[in-house]
């Protein structure tokens, strides 16, 4: 007895297999068509490529003549301006203080030592380190030097870029922290 069909004799059953191995035969024996038809659509030429388009040269325009400005570069108004407008520029000879590594807004003043032209400022930087600062002492990134220092405050001038290749005067100021 076979295991699919329990009811089945095994004469039957056998004529069953046989029958299916015949079929499964006879349907691999049709590919003559697929072979006859992969053969044609390998004979067809393809749709012709495009002709690639003719790339335009342009000609260089030297600005030689004296009556026309190359647009490129700036003009001698811009450049009498930036020459006249200088204004103050970094002192890039001098080593830089250890309250010049943070930014100036990281800093806090915690209070001040002293009285009258002898005050001193005491600032915490983010790291919990106490400094004592001075008058005329640089802090923050963009070069600040104080230029006064008050029981509640500190004055500052900053130099930053004008976005025209010179720098300008920003002031700026600390305030005592509260408690």
């Amino acid at each position: 007895m076979s295991k699919w069909a329990p009811n089945m004799p095994a004469k039957s059953a056998k004529a069953l297999l046989v029958c299916c191995a015949l079929l499964t035969l006879a349907g691999c024996s049709g590919q003559d068509d697929l072979h006859q038809w992969v053969a044609q659509e390998k004979q067809k030429k393809g749709a012709p490529i495009p002709a690639l388009p003719v790339i335009k040269t342009f000609e260089t325009f030297q600005y030689n003549d004296q009556d026309k400005r190359d647009p490129f570069s700036p003009s001698t108004a811009e450049l009498q301006q930036n020459n006249a407008n200088a204004g103050p520029r970094p002192d890039e000879n001098r080593s830089k203080e250890p309250l010049e590594m943070f930014a100036l807004d990281s800093l806090k003043m915690v209070g001040t030592v002293g009285t009258g032209s002898g005050l001193e400022v005491l600032v915490k930087d983010p790291g919990g380190v106490i400094h004592r600062v001075h008058r005329n002492e640089y802090m923050g990134q963009n070069y600040g030097r104080v230029t006064s220092i008050n029981e509640d405050h500190i004055d500052l001038v900053e130099l930053v870029s004008n976005g025209n290749g010179g720098w300008m005067e920003r002031p700026a100021s600390i305030a005592l922290g509260e408690k």
